[in-house]
């Protein structure tokens, strides 16, 4: 069965962007709830209406980037970045997040998410191209309805933590996170006691992604996995069956 390799998305940046600027402007319905649910914690993984946005118009509102970009100004192979949360903020504390926040009075969703990438990394909104919107999801622990945008940047970004935010950068490569043994799922306690068996990515150098950043990430994945002609829909049922290699994290 082809890869994504064979087009490209995780050896070149620019095939990459284009796959996902095309896709996300075209007329096909995006993997959406389907590929999302694949990474929710069960038993809301049983359930993707819980994650819909639909009839939620006074929840709050965050736009979040996901941003792509080089390894490294001769490598053009695509990574992603990512930040890890400090332990003391109120929501999804010490979790992996894409950069983001939330909405401000008469600012657009995309806006929020470049801005917010400005406040907490640093990045220059004007180093991002924007490429399109990923679909949006409700979170239920923040109650927030998350805006998910994806942008590229042309050159590896200069970036700088804020400190009363994220606790570290990460960087990691496409081909990582779209490697069948990135994929995880163990039994954790989440908050307020709550037994839940949690899928996530393990990958080198960063801890478990997990959560709704893990949910956004499925579906942009999913793009990448289809441009290399691999149907989405035999990977949602392996990954609803739970086939998760086991985790080497203690």
């Amino acid at each position: 069965m082809p890869s994504s390799d064979a087009t490209g998305v995780t050896t070149d940046l620019a095939a990459a962007a284009r796959h996902v600027e095309q896709r996300l402007a075209g007329d096909e319905p995006l993997p959406g709830p389907a590929a999302q649910a694949t990474m929710a914690p069960a038993p809301a993984r049983a359930d993707p209406s819980q994650m819909s946005v639909a009839g939620r118009e006074g929840d709050r509102e965050a736009g979040v980037l996901a941003l792509l970009f080089p390894q490294a100004e001769e490598d053009r192979r695509p990574a992603l970045l990512f930040t890890e949360r400090q332990e003391h903020l109120d929501d999804h504390a010490g979790q992996v997040s894409l950069p983001g926040g939330q909405r401000e009075a008469g600012e657009s969703l995309e806006d929020t998410a470049l801005r917010e990438a400005q406040e907490e990394v640093a990045l220059a909104p004007r180093a991002t191209r924007m490429l399109g919107a990923l679909t949006p999801l409700y979170i239920p622990p923040s109650g927030f309805c998350m805006h998910p945008f994806v942008g590229v940047a042309a050159r590896p970004p200069v970036l700088h933590p804020a400190d009363a935010e994220v606790a570290a950068l990460l960087r990691v490569p496409l081909a990582e996170l779209l490697a069948p043994g990135a994929l995880a799922c163990e039994p954790w306690t989440l908050s307020r006691g709550r037994a839940a068996e949690v899928p996530f990515f393990d990958v080198a150098g960063a801890p478990p992604i997990w959560g709704a950043t893990a949910m956004v990430l499925a579906e942009l994945l999913a793009v990448f996995r289809a441009a290399g002609g691999q149907p989405s829909a035999a990977r949602r049922e392996e990954l609803n069956a739970e086939r998760y290699p086991t985790s080497s994290r203690q």
